[in-house]
């Protein structure tokens, strides 16, 4: 997926940020609660007032600490379980604010715009897929099975949107975006259908303890 390629141009740029904020004292986890409530802030206040581009750029800055905390806790050797949970978990109010802040949009400032009442939908529906999707990843893991398959993960949901709608505040036409959330909609349904396929494989012919 797209964070694997990714992954390791950005912490070659990032080290140097890591190293700086290590050496002030700052921990992984203080980096990890500010990413997630810039991301937060950003998306439910411009978002909703139709700054989409100056939101998308806002959103981006904090997103890259997503990649930022990792990398300092790799560096001073602080990785953990504790780490890799808050970090997942807080990952979902920031793609809950996207979405979010998405809805209140078109629900508010952007209501009088052409497919609004769509863009609305397609962001709600996004929304609760992404969660469902993650949620179904996390239970398999919980019952001894894998579900690391998809066609769109988290990172592409992301990368996508945010790209879509910053060049939405751009110049794009608002149907570009709701295009965009369409095939992001449909694209997680399907990874949805392809994990619970998979775990039901996996579990299908698994013989109960005792019998």
């Amino acid at each position: 997926m797209l964070n694997r390629y990714a992954r390791a141009g950005l912490t070659r740029l990032l080290t140097p940020v890591a190293l700086l904020l290590l050496r002030l004292r700052v921990t992984p986890d203080a980096v990890t609660v500010a990413g997630t409530v810039g991301v937060v802030v950003s998306a439910l206040v411009l978002y909703p007032r139709g700054e989409l581009f100056w939101g998308t750029i806002a959103i981006t800055c904090f997103v890259f600490t997503d990649a930022l905390d990792g990398t300092m806790a790799r560096l001073s050797g602080r990785t953990s379980a504790w780490g890799a949970f808050l970090d997942s978990t807080l990952d979902r109010f920031g793609d809950a604010a996207v979405f979010g802040g998405l809805l209140l949009y078109a629900t508010g400032s952007g209501a009088g715009t052409s497919g609004a009442r769509a863009l609305a939908v397609l962001a709600l529906a996004n929304l609760v897929l992404g969660f469902v999707v993650s949620y179904a990843r996390a239970r398999a893991e919980a019952v001894g099975a894998r579900a690391d398959v998809g066609i769109v993960e988290r990172s592409e949901r992301l990368v996508v949107t945010l790209v879509v709608t910053g060049f939405t505040g751009l110049f794009l036409p608002q149907g570009v975006l709701v295009a965009a959330l369409a095939l992001l909609a449909a694209g997680s349904a399907t990874t949805l259908v392809q994990r619970l396929s998979l775990v039901r494989s996996q579990l299908r012919d698994r013989v109960p303890a005792g019998g």
